[in-house]
């Protein structure tokens, strides 16, 4: 039985559009949201904090909820291409009222600051787990999962890289004086091109196997059986161990360009190289990574990028351009890995249907973007509570010595550490390419078989549109 299910450049173009309109809305929200509330929107710096935090952790665990609802849905469509109809208009209309000023009160402002982010959170997790999830409906072919997650984050990054360079001259242009104003248009535009790009997504994709799933059993059934998958149980921390390198590095970067290389001209273009070589690295990852074995593949890419991201800490900061360009290789070679990061995902899918006989997309893409969640979360957290032990002085523009070295620590040696016990989790994960391959083809060879014998398949071609 074969497993192979070419997709076109035109699939995964369209694939890819659904993640570009996910950064121009998510990404101008974390960049500039923040700023946004504190010094626009006039709200209290640790009320926002708060809000931050509370509304992180009831939206991370509303994902499994829409995870196990998209693994219970039915349409002519399929089961994923729906909520992107659904909710594409929703997306784009609670960004533009997030990014809205109220002529009211404060504790109104408050209220409505409040409601308008949690929409917000809600209804990207809404759109945004079943967007994840899709790749298993359009393709079997493991291989091709990965050169359709390059398509998707190859076009994600070119989404954040369009939001980091034209957001903020828009907010001047459109707002002609009045930062409210401007910051309202700019969104709205991004909001409107968000919409847009969804409804591209929907129709530019097709969900050619759409499974007929048991859907009598409950999400904590589900839940008990997704914890009882050891190479669940392995993604799930593997990703915590990720996010949590990644948003310690990034949320770093600020502070190593301002207080160690003292050159607060260049964070701009530090940020950008970075972005331009993430971009390249995950438009090439399938072309440079697809015919190894995807887990060593992955341990030996962790390992190069490491010893590029640590080799930073040991330079003077008079080597500029040579940290410059340290730091672009180490993007490069990062993002390479980040298709591969996604495919573990739809690997887990097909493991645990080969192991129990339930095909869970929707709970494990859910259940990841937890384990995602509360990486960023804890990330974040970790250079506050690090620079807070070390007596930082925001602000200061000469930072102690014992500043300046944790500072330079938290954006290499400590998410070094963080990869390197992703290199360890690698090496008991055992979901490799021979071993998806295989699983892929008895899976289809068990729904082929179903087919033949007049039982109602657990997966059935969905209805050409």
């Amino acid at each position: 039985m074969t497993i192979s299910s070419v997709l076109r450049t035109k699939d995964k173009i369209g694939y890819g559009l659904g993640d570009m309109a996910s950064a121009l809305v998510w990404q101008t929200a974390t960049l500039f949201l923040a700023y946004f509330y504190t010094d626009v929107f006039g709200l209290p710096a640790a009320i926002m904090g708060t809000m931050f935090l509370v509304v992180r952790v009831v939206d991370a665990f509303v994902d499994p909820c829409i995870g196990a609802l998209v693994d219970r849905t039915q349409t002519r469509h399929g089961r994923f291409r729906p909520w992107l109809l659904w909710f594409a208009i929703p997306f784009g209309v609670s960004c533009l009222i997030t990014f809205y000023v109220p002529d009211v009160g404060p504790t109104a402002k408050i209220a409505y600051a409040c409601v308008t982010y949690t929409l917000l959170s809600l209804i990207y997790s809404a759109i945004n787990v079943p967007y994840c999830a899709m790749p298993g409906a359009l393709t079997m072919d493991p291989r091709e999962r990965h050169s359709l997650q390059s398509w998707r984050f190859g076009l994600s990054f070119i989404g954040g890289l369009i939001v980091t360079v034209i957001a903020l001259p828009l907010v001047s242009h459109l707002g002609d004086g009045n930062v409210q104003k401007g910051y309202f248009y700019a969104m709205s535009l991004m909001g409107l091109l968000g919409i847009i790009l969804f409804f591209i997504c929907f129709f530019m994709t097709r969900e050619r196997y759409s499974p007929r799933n048991d859907t009598s059993g409950s999400m904590l059934t589900d839940l008990k059986l997704l914890a009882g998958n050891s190479q669940w149980r392995i993604v799930f921390v593997f990703n915590i161990l990720l996010l949590t390198a990644v948003v310690t590095r990034g949320s770093a970067t600020l502070y190593y360009v301002n207080y160690v290389l003292l050159r607060p001209d260049l964070v701009f273009a530090f940020i950008v190289s970075g972005m331009v070589a993430s971009l390249s690295g995950a438009l090439l990852s399938e072309r440079l990574l697809g015919k190894f074995d995807r887990v060593r593949a992955y341990q030996w890419t962790i390992i190069s990028f490491v010893i590029f991201g640590a080799l930073i800490f040991f330079l003077p900061p008079t080597q500029i351009w040579l940290i410059f360009g340290l730091n672009i290789i180490f993007s490069f070679i990062q993002n390479l890995t980040t298709p591969l990061q996604w495919t573990m995902f739809s690997d887990v899918v097909d493991y645990e249907e080969h192991r129990s006989g339930r095909r869970l997309d929707g709970l494990v893409f859910s259940t990841a973007l937890f384990a995602i969640k509360f990486g960023l979360a804890l990330g974040g957290a970790v250079v506050g509570w690090v620079l807070g032990m070390m007596n930082y002085v925001p602000g200061q523009e000469m930072q102690s010595p014992q500043v300046l070295t944790t500072i330079n620590a938290l954006f290499t040696l400590i998410p070094c550490v963080l990869f390197i016990g992703m290199v360890v989790l690698l090496s008991v994960y055992k979901l490799n390419s021979r071993r998806v391959d295989s699983i892929a083809r008895e899976l289809a060879s068990k729904r082929e078989a179903r087919t033949d014998a007049g039982q109602t398949p657990a997966f059935h071609s969905a209805t050409q549109e």
